[in-house]
């Protein structure tokens, strides 16, 4: 019983230690990603410079609560990609996100919502494979040819879309999405806290690749 006891105690002063060393990376990653990109990203449409490219990043059109309920995150974010447009910050778009089935297609649905805006679909160039962020960022350098670019999502997605472009050598700023409000989803803002733990990981310990690169695609 007694041995019992001292490897219980030792186990659990082990997972003490382990849950403080996580809870500190995960922390330090957090704000290893703030402060380097805090002075890229801009709300305001007078401030940003103008660019050739807009990277949109993509998000599910219709909210998990139900079909036909669109998702702020989508909505917000083609408003800002048509602001820019509009504004001639920019001159093209591509639209990257996930198509993972035929009945899940992330760049049609960004297409279709910025041509109802009045963005001519020649300015419009889909990225099926971008699958995350990473894959996003990575494909806009290797397949579409654009070192240079405006990031279009919400400023935390935005920050780490720069961080992770900071790493391949590539001039990225962000265009902020407006945000959503916490009361309408509290799950994002505390997963970013892993999702930036894990572009970290993937960038300086893994050396993740994308999932696709394939064939470069030339933009107009």
């Amino acid at each position: 019983m007694k041995l019992f006891l001292i490897f219980l105690k030792k186990s659990l002063l082990t997972l003490f230690i382990l849950s403080l060393l996580l809870t500190f990376t995960l922390i330090a990653s957090y704000f290893w990603i703030e402060i380097q990109t805090k002075e890229r990203v801009y709300f305001d449409i007078n401030k940003i410079p103008a660019k050739k490219v807009a990277l949109l990043l993509g998000t599910a059109k219709y909210s998990k609560q139900g079909h036909g309920i669109i998702n702020l995150y989508f909505r917000y974010r083609i408003d800002a990609v048509v602001e820019l447009y509009k504004a001639k910050k920019i001159q093209h778009i591509i639209a990257s996100g996930d198509n993972r089935t035929k009945y899940y297609n992330e760049p049609i649905n960004m297409q279709k919502s910025l041509i109802e805006r009045g963005i001519p679909k020649k300015a419009i160039t889909l990225d099926y494979a971008g699958f995350r962020t990473l894959d996003s960022i990575v494909r806009c350098q290797k397949v579409f040819s654009q070192n240079d670019i405006i990031v279009v999502s919400q400023p935390f997605h935005n920050k780490r879309a720069i961080f992770i472009s900071d790493y391949y050598g590539m001039k990225t700023i962000g265009f902020n999405a407006k945000p959503v409000a916490f009361r309408f989803d509290m799950k994002t803002p505390i997963r970013e806290y892993f999702a930036r733990f894990k572009a970290v990981l993937d960038l300086y310990v893994l050396k993740t690749s994308p999932k696709f690169l394939g064939e470069k695609v030339q933009i107009p």
